[in-house]
């Protein structure tokens, strides 16, 4: 299996996972797969975060806001490995409750990751919305 192939795996399943957790209010496997070491940002839909602190208020934010998620989906436009760094750029689609209330809506994700010891985390994010 080609380097791409092995991280389009960790993107189809621990990515995946970890997503599905945040929108039923658990941050905690998404936390795992963020990387430690700076830089780290978000430039995101809702809010924006730089440094871990930052990080940390806004997965708790997103960890009390989500509930009830009834579908999440990433559609991959475009992704790249290259060494120990890769990309991300897609379409993510979710269904889920935002503070009580359902809700369904799309963004437009870009995310970069570095291999740390082995093993992928995300350094960056960017996501907005996808205008109708």
């Amino acid at each position: 299996m080609s380097q791409r192939d092995e991280f389009i795996r960790w993107v189809e399943t621990t990515l995946h996972d970890a997503e599905v957790a945040l929108h039923n209010g658990d941050a905690d496997p998404r936390r795992a797969i963020w990387s430690r070491n700076e830089p780290v940002c978000i430039l995101g839909a809702w809010r924006n975060a730089y440094g871990q602190q930052e990080l940390e208020e806004l997965f708790s934010l997103l960890e009390r806001s989500f509930s009830d998620c009834r579908s999440w989906r990433f559609e991959m436009q475009a992704c790249d490995v290259i060494g120990d760094m890769a990309y991300t750029a897609g379409l993510e689609h979710s269904a889920v409750s935002t503070n009580g209330v359902p809700n369904s809506y799309t963004l437009r994700a870009t995310q970069v990751y570095r291999r740390e010891d082995g093993e992928w985390k995300v350094a960056h994010r960017h996501a907005d919305t996808v205008p109708e």
